[in-house]
C-alpha cells in the first residue's frame, strides 16, 4: 500500500487489511549466498502478502540493510597535490614527513606507483580503477573538447568505488579537493549528477575547482556554499582536516560497527602555497644550497636507504633550467625562499595527514583500517617557470612576471597578499632523481610518486619495499578485495565498463610476487608513453612552460628505456633496439584506440576556451545576463565570458539614505579580477589585472538617496587578446568619468574566485572594499545586467 494511504487510515480509523506474513519462516534473511553484490543498488528481499487480518496475529518481516561483508576495513584514500617520487623524508626527499613514514614503517611502501602526470585524470582513475580517458578525463575539466575520452564529464558506466562501497554498505565522505566535475556543470542550475554526493559520498566538504586560495577558498558542505569565518587565522587544510576529524568520530559514535570510505585530498601542495609563518620559519636558509646540490644530497640518502637500487644515475636537467652557480644574488635570495615556503606546505601537509589517522586511531579502529597514502597525484609542479610567480594566475595567462617585481613580496611570500609558484629547478630536485615534471606523462618525473599502504589486519610485513609496477587505476581494485567484494557488472542500471586496473593485494605480503600490471599507456598534451613488461618507450611532446609543442605529433623522436636496469631512464636504447621500439610504438597505438585516447589533441591554453573546442557552454550563443541581488558564487566557466571583447553593466541600484558602500557586481579577486562597486557614496570601476596593475575609474560625486541606474562602459581595442580600451562610467544616463585600462587578462580570472552581486567572496577585487563581510552591498540591487559586444 502506498505510505501515504497508510497514514490516511491510521488517522481516520479506516478499516483494511494489511499485508503481512503468516509465520516466522518466511521471514528469514535471504542466505548471504543470494545477495548479488555483481547489481547495485541491492535489491531488497521479495515478501509474499499476507492473507491475516488482524496485525496482532501476524509476524513483520525482518528489517532488511544492506551491510559491508563481516570484518570489512575501514578505508582512508589520501591523495596529495603536486608532490613528487621525492616528496617524502622516506623516499629521499628534503622533508621530513612523519605521518608517512610511520604508515611506510608499519606496512608496506612503493617505488614504481604511477599517475596520469596531471590532477582530474589521476583522480578519475583512483577513485574508478579505469583509466583517465575512459572517465573523460583526457587531461583537466577546464580543458575538455568535444571529443570522446576528453569531454570532461564523467559517464555513467565507470561507477566510481564510492559509489560501490556505499551502496555495500559503507559511510562515505570526501574532504578537500574535487576537480571532476564537468566544467559547465559547476552552477546552482547542476545537474549534480557529478557533484561529490552524486558520486557515491554521503558527505562533501571541499572545493570543486582546481586549486583554492588557502586563506579565502570557496568551499562548499555538499551543494551549499560555505560562508567564511571571520577569523585572521583560518586555513582551509586545518579546516577540511577539522571537517573529516569530526565526521569519522561522529560516523564511529553512532555506528561503530559500519565501515567508512574517507577520500582525503586537500588542495596541498598545489599552488598557491599558502602555509602560516610558523612552519615557514622552520625552514629558514635551508635551501640555501640551490637545486642542483638538492639533486645530489637527495639521491645520496635515495640510495643509502635503498628506495632506488644501487648506481642509479641523475638523470639530466631539462636545458631550460638554469645551474644554480649561474644566478644572481637577487634570483638565489628569490628562490631559496620559495622552496622555503613550499617545504612548510609539505610539512604541514604531512601533520594535518597525521591528525585524521590518530582520530582513526581513538576511535579504536586503526587495526582495521586500509590506508593508502598516495603523496602526488603528479610529479611536482614545474608550471612556475623559471622565476616561480607572486600570482599563478599569470602563467595561465601568459605573462612572465620578474625577479625585482616578485622580490618586494619575499617576507610576504605564502601569506594572503601572494598566490606563488617556485621555480621549475626545483619541481626537478623534488622528483629527483627523475628529469622532468608533473605535465610530462612520458617521464616518471611526471607520473611516479611515493605511495605507502598500511592494514594490520590484513598486511603481515612491516616496513617492507615492493617494487612493482602499479598505478593509480590500481587503488580501487585493491579496496575492493580487502573489503571482499566484487567488481560490480551493473550499477543503477548502468553496465559497467570493467575495470582497468589489477589489485596490488597480491604483493602485500610477498615482495618477490611477479607484477600483475604489465601494460600501461600514458599520454598528456601530446607526451606519451607506453609501458610494457619493464620496457619504456616514450616522447617528450612539449614541456610544461613551453606555449607550443615541439615539433608536429607525427613527428615527436621516440626513446626507448630498459626500466629493469634503468630506475631514472637515463640510457636510452632506441638507436640499438629499433624493433623493439617499433613493437612498443605499435601498443601504444592499440592502447590508446582500446581506451579513447586518440586523437591525440596538444592543444593547451586555448583549451581552456569552450568555443574554440567545441565542448558546451552554459552561455553559449549569449550576449547577455541580468541578475540581481542574492545571486553570487558564479565560477568563471558558467558566467558570461567578458574577456577580450567590450562589454557594458548596467546596474540598478537602491541607495539607503546615508553613505551607499559595497560590491555592485565583482569577478574574480586579489589575483585578477574586475568591481563595480560603491566607496563612500561613490560610484567606481576597478580593473585588477593579475594582481599587479589596478585601474580605477571613479565619479567624484556621490550617488543620491533612492534609485539609481550605474552604467559602465568598455570599449575594447580589438586586434588580438588580452588588449585594453577605454572605460566610461556613467550615472542616470550622464557620463561621469572615464579612463583607460592599459592591459586585460585573456585568458582567465582565477581557478576558484567567482563573479558575486552585491558582494564580493573570497579575497577582495578592490583592497579599499575588503572582506567578505566588509564588501556586502548596503542598499538594493534589483537588476544587473552584463552585455557583451
Amino acid at each position: 500500500m502506498p505510505q501515504q494511504r497508510l497514514v490516511c487510515a491510521i488517522f481516520f480509523g479506516l478499516s483494511m487489511s494489511l499485508p503481512a506474513l503468516s509465520s516466522a519462516s518466511d521471514l528469514a534473511d535471504p542466505p548471504a549466498a543470494e545477495i548479488d553484490r555483481t547489481v547495485l543498488p541491492i535489491a531488497d528481499p521479495v515478501y509474499p502478502p499476507s492473507d491475516i487480518l488482524d496485525v496482532r496475529d501476524a509476524t513483520p518481516p525482518p528489517h532488511f540493510e544492506v551491510k559491508a561483508p563481516e570484518g570489512a576495513p575501514n578505508v582512508l584514500v589520501v591523495l596529495i597535490d603536486d608532490l613528487g617520487f621525492a616528496g617524502t623524508s622516506t623516499f629521499g626527499g628534503p622533508v621530513g614527513t612523519p605521518t608517512f613514514d610511520q604508515i611506510a614503517n608499519e606496512g608496506l611502501y612503493y617505488n614504481n606507483f604511477h599517475t596520469t602526470a596531471v590532477c582530474s585524470p589521476t583522480r578519475a582513475a583512483l577513485k574508478s580503477g579505469r583509466n583517465h580517458h575512459d572517465n573523460n578525463m583526457g587531461a583537466i575539466i577546464e580543458m575538455g573538447t568535444a571529443f570522446p575520452g576528453n569531454t570532461g564529464q564523467i559517464p555513467n558506466e565507470v561507477a566510481p568505488l564510492a559509489e560501490i562501497l556505499r551502496l555495500n554498505g559503507y559511510s562515505t565522505g570526501a574532504f578537500g579537493k574535487w576537480h571532476e566535475l564537468a566544467a559547465w556543470e559547476a552552477s546552482i542550475s547542476g545537474p549534480f549528477d557529478r557533484w561529490p554526493t552524486h558520486q557515491g559520498f554521503d558527505k562533501f566538504y571541499g572545493f570543486l575547482g582546481g586549486e583554492t586560495n588557502q586563506w579565502a577558498p570557496f568551499i562548499y558542505d555538499g551543494t551549499h556554499p560555505v560562508e567564511l569565518p571571520e577569523d585572521p587565522d583560518y586555513h582551509f587544510l586545518t579546516d577540511m582536516t577539522n571537517q573529516a576529524v569530526s565526521w569519522i568520530r561522529y560516523q564511529k559514535a553512532l555506528t561503530p560497527e559500519k565501515p567508512f570510505f574517507v577520500y582525503y585530498a586537500p588542495g596541498a601542495t598545489h599552488a598557491p602555497h599558502h602555509v602560516p609563518k610558523d612552519w615557514i620559519a622552520r625552514w629558514e636558509g635551508k635551501f640555501d644550497q640551490g637545486w642542483d646540490k638538492l639533486r645530489e644530497e637527495t639521491l645520496a640518502r635515495q640510495i643509502e636507504s635503498g628506495v632506488v637500487p644501487e648506481g642509479t644515475k641523475l638523470a639530466p636537467k631539462p636545458e631550460a633550467i638554469p645551474d644554480w652557480e649561474d644566478l644572481s644574488a637577487d634570483e638565489k635570495r628569490l628562490f631559496s625562499r620559495q622552496a622555503e615556503v613550499f617545504a612548510a606546505f609539505v610539512e604541514m601537509t604531512d601533520h594535518e595527514i597525521g591528525r585524521v589517522i590518530r582520530a582513526i586511531d581513538e576511535t579504536g579502529q586503526l587495526a582495521n583500517t586500509l590506508i593508502i597514502l598516495v603523496y602526488g597525484d603528479n610529479g611536482t609542479s614545474a608550471e612556475g617557470g623559471r622565476n616561480g610567480m607572486f600570482s599563478e594566475m599569470t602563467y595561465f595567462n601568459g605573462v612572465q612576471e620578474q625577479v625585482a617585481d616578485m622580490l618586494e613580496y619575499l617576507d610576504r611570500w605564502g601569506g594572503p597578499e601572494t598566490y606563488p609558484h617556485m621555480a621549475a629547478g626545483w619541481a626537478v630536485a623534488f622528483d629527483t632523481p627523475y628529469q622532468w615534471t608533473k605535465q610530462v606523462a612520458s617521464d616518471h618525473g611526471g607520473t611516479k610518486v611515493g605511495m605507502a599502504v598500511r592494514w594490520p589486519q590484513g598486511i603481515q610485513a612491516q616496513g617492507g619495499l615492493r617494487t612493482q609496477f602499479h598505478h593509480v587505476i590500481d587503488v580501487a581494485p585493491t579496496v575492493l578485495e580487502a573489503a571482499g567484494l566484487p567488481e560490480p557488472r551493473l550499477v543503477n542500471g548502468v553496465e559497467q565498463r570493467p575495470m582497468d586496473g589489477v589489485s596490488m593485494a597480491y604483493s602485500f605480503d610477498d615482495a618477490e610476487a611477479a607484477g600483475r600490471h604489465t601494460t600501461q599507456y600514458f599520454e598528456m598534451f601530446g607526451n606519451r608513453a607506453i609501458y610494457h613488461d619493464g620496457w619504456f618507450a616514450r616522447t617528450i611532446h612539449r614541456a610544461p612552460w613551453e606555449q607550443q609543442p615541439r615539433r608536429p605529433l607525427a613527428d615527436d623522436i621516440w626513446e626507448l628505456y630498459d626500466t629493469r636496469t634503468d630506475f631514472s631512464l637515463v640510457n636510452d636504447l632506441s638507436a640499438k633496439q629499433p624493433e623493439k621500439l617499433a613493437e612498443l610504438k605499435a601498443l601504444f597505438m592499440s592502447e590508446a584506440a582500446q581506451n579513447h585516447a586518440l586523437p591525440i589533441d596538444d592543444r593547451m591554453f586555448e583549451r581552456i576556451i569552450p568555443s574554440l573546442v567545441g565542448r558546451p557552454d552554459l552561455m553559449a550563443g549569449r550576449t547577455s545576463l541580468t541578475l540581481a541581488e542574492g545571486m553570487t558564487g558564479m565560477t568563471e566557466n558558467v558566467f558570461l565570458d567578458i574577456k577580450n571583447k567590450s562589454k557594458t553593466i548596467t546596474a540598478e541600484v537602491e541607495v539607503p539614505e546615508g553613505v551607499a558602500n559595497g560590491i555592485v557586481l565583482a569577478q574574480g579577486g586579489r589575483f585578477g579580477g574586475w568591481a563595480l562597486y560603491v566607496k563612500d557614496g561613490v560610484p567606481a570601476y576597478d580593473y585588477n589585472f593579475l594582481g599587479l596593475e589596478r585601474t580605477t575609474i571613479a565619479a567624484t560625486e556621490a550617488l543620491p538617496a533612492g534609485k539609481s541606474t550605474i552604467r559602465f562602459e568598455f570599449a575594447y581595442d580589438g586586434e588580438g587578446r588580452g588588449k585594453g580600451g577605454q572605460g566610461t562610467l556613467l550615472v542616470n544616463g550622464e557620463q561621469v568619468a572615464e579612463g583607460r585600462i592599459e592591459r586585460t587578462q585573456p585568458t582567465i580570472f582565477s581557478a576558484d574566485e567567482t563573479a558575486d552581486v552585491g558582494i564580493d567572496l573570497a579575497t577582495p577585487v578592490v583592497e579599499t572594499i575588503g572582506s567578505e563581510a566588509r564588501s556586502r552591498f548596503n542598499g538594493h540591487i534589483p537588476k544587473v545586467t552584463v552585455e557583451i559586444h
